[in-house]
């Protein structure tokens, strides 16, 4: 009898560091080897960290305010908030039927036009902006006809809309198409045999199952035209009051006045930081949702 539990005790023992052992083995890397990916993804991440730290320690707050009042700064940041919505307000509302398009329509030439629609994401603004004013400019394109029309876009409001639109639209296309094609074809089949029109389909099934896609898109898209400086430099100037909007007045705040300079580029930094909070906790929403 104590042969037997002691066998079993050893056999029980064995099986318990065998178990461990396993267990072991099976540890993720990632605990195992905790402090070595620590160390090697801390240096991308001080790179990153350093620069709006130093813009932060270099904002003198007690001055924020008075520089906020700044006829500058106060005519920039106007100008950027305005354009800014218009151009936002401007892709929702054109890119909408070509972000549907995109998800759910399979066509001749469909990754062409894919590809011209991320395009701006990548080309730089200087390039963009070289071909609005080849295209708007009096020389351009459509220069000879707006002329005899009287109508004047290059270094107006309307070329600082114009430069944010071309630059910020694949953000919300982007987004859109993706939030369209992740709802269920199913229950806008089923909604359209209960009588729905086509837009009370799209309002009231589709549009509200993507709604999260759809709103972080625009507020990704309003941020982009917040931030817009190299299309927008040469298509349509930097005339204070006119169209400098608050990257503009950056740059000339370097040659000009420093601390204006930082206070603007600390409002674009505190702006841009709220923009990607609202748009993750949006996603996670839509994560929620589905």
């Amino acid at each position: 009898m104590d042969s037997s539990l002691s066998v079993r005790n050893k056999r029980s023992s064995a099986a318990r560091t065998e178990d461990g052992e396993r267990r072991a083995t099976r540890r993720p890397p990632a605990r195992r080897h905790g402090w070595r990916l620590t160390a090697a993804a801390t240096p991308l991440l001080v790179l990153l960290t350093l620069p709006l730290l130093a813009l932060g320690l270099r904002m003198d707050f007690s001055t924020l305010w008075r520089n906020l009042s700044s006829p500058v700064v106060m005519q920039a940041l106007t100008l950027s908030l305005t354009t800014g919505s218009i151009a936002t307000f401007s892709v929702v509302v054109l890119g909408t039927p070509l972000a549907y398009l995109l998800a759910r329509r399979s066509f001749r030439g469909r990754v062409v036009v894919d590809t011209l629609v991320d395009l701006p994401m990548v080309l730089p603004p200087a390039v963009a902006g070289v071909g609005l004013l080849l295209v708007f400019g009096r020389r351009g394109l459509l220069g000879p006809a707006l002329d005899v029309m009287g109508i004047q876009i290059v270094f107006t409001p309307i070329a600082v809309i114009l430069a944010q639109i071309f630059v910020s639209a694949p953000f919300f296309v982007t987004a859109a198409a993706a939030g369209f094609a992740e709802v269920d074809q199913e229950l806008e089949h089923a909604a359209a045999l209960d009588g729905a029109t086509p837009w009370g389909v799209f309002r009231n099934v589709t549009a509200a199952l993507a709604w999260p896609a759809l709103v972080g898109g625009a507020v990704m898209t309003w941020a982009r035209a917040l931030g817009e400086f190299g299309a927008t430099i040469i298509f349509a100037g930097n005339f204070p009051g006119r169209t400098q909007t608050m990257p503009l007045a950056i740059y000339l705040g370097f040659e000009r006045d420093l601390e204006i300079a930082v206070t603007l580029a600390f409002i674009l930094v505190v702006v841009s930081f709220l923009v990607l909070v609202v748009v993750k906790w949006l996603l996670r929403q839509r994560f929620v949702v589905q």
